[in-house]
């Protein structure tokens, strides 16, 4: 899943097997039709730094989503017994939903009193999956300098 900095989702790519790689993922997300953007208030001095200070309030604004998403939609959070294929549909259906309140100015409030209604022993720990695929990483890691040398072409386009 993306998102941006009003914590809609922007993308989901469900299905995915927890041992896949970030950088397998990624690359899945952008041959179909995926970007990465965003500005910052910043001056960074290299490219490095520029993808480094946007990757963190990105992130930031997705990891925040993600909280309000599981809040709203406890079941991301359990194993479920549903079929692989039905498995698969429920992210995408609450990101959807999850961006039609927020279209609709849905009040967030109430989240912040609501109990949880599945016991928290019952919640799965996912693997990160990222160790020992070196191909893979050295993959992701070209990739991000790619992105992050484009950001910085733009920026310096629009900076001047």
């Amino acid at each position: 899943m993306a998102g941006d900095f009003d914590l809609n989702f922007t993308f989901v790519s469900a299905g995915w097997e927890g041992s896949a790689t970030d950088a397998r993922v990624l690359r899945s997300a952008t041959n179909c039709g995926f970007h990465e953007f965003g500005t910052g208030r910043r001056r960074p001095r290299n490219y490095e730094e520029l993808f480094n200070h946007m990757h963190a309030i990105l992130r930031n604004a997705i990891e925040r989503a993600f909280g309000v998403l599981k809040k709203r939609f406890p079941i991301l959070k359990v194993a479920t017994s549903h079929k692989i294929w039905n498995q698969v549909k429920i992210p995408m259906a609450a990101a959807l939903l999850h961006n039609i309140i927020k279209a609709l100015n849905g009040d967030e409030q109430w989240l912040d009193d609501q109990e949880d209604n599945i016991p928290p022993e019952s919640f799965v720990d996912l693997p990160d999956g990222d160790e020992g695929n070196e191909q893979a990483n050295n993959q992701g890691n070209n990739l991000r300098d790619v992105i992050a040398q484009q950001m910085w072409i733009d920026y310096q386009r629009h900076r001047n």
